[in-house]
């Protein structure tokens, strides 16, 4: 394993972020669990960073992918494509989005870049709406948008980036108001901010932060932020890489806790829809989905191979009901953890829905961040078996807790265990 990790150092960027103080490698999983090339075994309450969505080596997807790939594995998009079609019709009437038009990506940072283009193009400008604390991937254009420092490393942008208070409910200048006021002085502040420059091309919110730390607004903040916006024709782009396929558990899109002006101009989705493959895209109305006029293509966008596990594991995902085990597993999961961290004065809040859960840690005593405790945490929960995430933003440390929605009761129960004993070590 260490010669496997001075391999690594050699020939990989020094900027390619690894966990733990000896990095493990997984060679492979089953349900919820993964094992390490030492045989160690792990729950996984972080799905490959939210990506092994239904479960590690779900029989319905490896059949799919391997019958697929006894077939063809890849054409490109020049050509007409079944399992693309069949997809593309599955997303677009799920999505909510009416008269819907699909385009797949590879990635999140792909969609959220596709996503930026049609709504610059559309709108005739450059200007860009995004949330305070936000992440929306590593590419040129998506860094440029993105509201935190540790995941941007560059000032330079395609686009002219304003940021909106709104997307951390329990810090910044409005934490102290109840939801009521706090959506009232936010729809203020996106007034205010609107008075001072030419009409931007859309704003972009993940409903629930990811790589912030799993925060998110009061329900109901971007549906009154939609009311501002078609004022001047701005779009809305939902952001649900992280949020989307019933992970929240009480809704399919993270967008519905705010849908009472209708749904979002622009979805972009990814992550666990693959459940490892490598699957992004856009939904739009047609309008803004055919504003560009010039050819394009997406050489590994769509691939035959990619769709078929996406098909598979999207079928898996409904006939098992998996966004209600989210809601059920998730409720009794985060009320465990919020009995514990009522013990501990490290920890600041357990917040989230569904199995989408953050642990806001602090050090004892102040309202400061304590990464070094939530590196801790990570590492004592990894020696006990659990593999969890961390995050944050701007002056805070987040433990990130995304188990496959699958997760059983028994396995919750057993999480939470393993994770109150790592917590308590560090505090």
């Amino acid at each position: 394993m260490n010669d496997l990790f001075a391999r690594h150092r050699q020939v990989l960027p020094d900027w390619l972020a690894l966990y733990y103080d000896e990095p493990l490698e997984i060679t492979h999983g089953e349900g919820r669990h993964v094992w390490d090339a030492e045989g160690n075994r792990y729950l996984d309450f972080f799905g490959g960073i939210l990506t092994t969505m239904t479960a590690h080596a779900l029989p319905e997807v490896t059949k799919a992918v391997t019958e697929q790939a006894g077939r063809i594995i890849h054409s490109s998009t020049l050509y007409l494509n079944r399992p693309m079609v069949e997809l593309a019709e599955r997303i677009a009437q799920l999505s909510g989005i009416p008269d819907a038009r699909v385009f797949f990506t590879t990635s999140g940072t792909e969609a959220n870049d596709t996503a930026l283009l049609l709504a610059t193009t559309y709108r005739r400008t450059n200007t860009i709406l995004a949330m305070r604390n936000s992440y929306h991937g590593r590419s040129f254009s998506a860094v440029g948008i993105t509201g935190n420092k540790g995941w941007s490393p560059t000032s330079l942008s395609p686009l002219q980036t304003l940021y909106v208070h709104g997307g951390v409910r329990t810090r910044g200048p409005f934490a102290e108001l109840n939801d009521r006021e706090f959506i009232a002085a936010c729809v203020d502040d996106l007034r205010d901010l609107l008075g001072h420059t030419r009409p931007p091309a859309a704003l972009i919110a993940e409903p629930i932060q990811g790589v912030g730390g799993f925060t998110s607004p009061p329900d109901g903040l971007y549906a009154e932020f939609r009311k501002v916006l078609q004022e001047q024709g701005i779009l809305w782009i939902a952001d649900e890489v992280q949020t989307g396929w019933g992970r929240t558990g009480e809704h399919f899109w993270g967008w519905q806790a705010h849908g009472q002006s209708g749904p979002p101009d622009i979805l972009t989705f990814a992550k666990g829809i693959g459940n490892g493959m490598s699957i992004g895209g856009v939904v739009a109305r047609s309008e803004i989905m055919n504003c560009l006029d010039s050819n394009s293509i997406s050489t590994f966008g769509g691939t035959q191979i990619t769709m078929a596990a996406g098909l598979a594991n999207l079928s898996y995902l409904l006939e098992h009901d998996l966004q209600g085990n989210a809601r059920r597993v998730g409720g009794l999961l985060i009320e465990r953890l919020r009995a514990v961290a009522a013990q501990l004065p490290g920890v600041r809040e357990v917040r989230g829905r569904g199995l989408m859960i953050g642990v806001e840690l602090v050090k004892p005593g102040t309202d400061e961040a304590d990464p070094k405790s939530a590196s801790a945490v990570l590492e004592a929960a990894r020696e006990s078996g659990l593999l969890i995430g961390k995050g944050g933003g701007h002056n805070t440390s987040a433990l990130r807790i995304a188990p496959p929605l699958s997760l059983t009761v028994a396995e919750a129960e057993e999480g939470a265990a393993i994770l109150e004993q790592a917590l308590r070590s560090a505090y």
